[in-house]
């Protein structure tokens, strides 16, 4: 099991974080996704390894950006 960590930049309701819980978890292997949304702080535990640019392109098409 691995685990990363991506601060998203952007959200601002419980709705965003619904959007890129959603977004994210469809990545093939992602087994949860943890959104805080005060820090930005998502937290992705997958079965293999994801790329960071999978990650991104999933927080992009939710409408947001993770911080460089």
């Amino acid at each position: 099991m691995a685990t990363s960590t991506y601060t998203v930049t952007g959200m601002t309701c419980g709705h965003c974080v619904a959007s890129v819980r959603e977004e994210i978890g469809k990545i093939d292997g992602v087994t949860g996704v943890e959104v805080d949304l005060s820090s930005g702080r998502v937290q992705v535990e997958s079965a293999a390894p994801v790329t960071d640019a999978a990650i991104a392109a999933a927080v992009d098409e939710a409408g947001y950006q993770v911080a460089s």
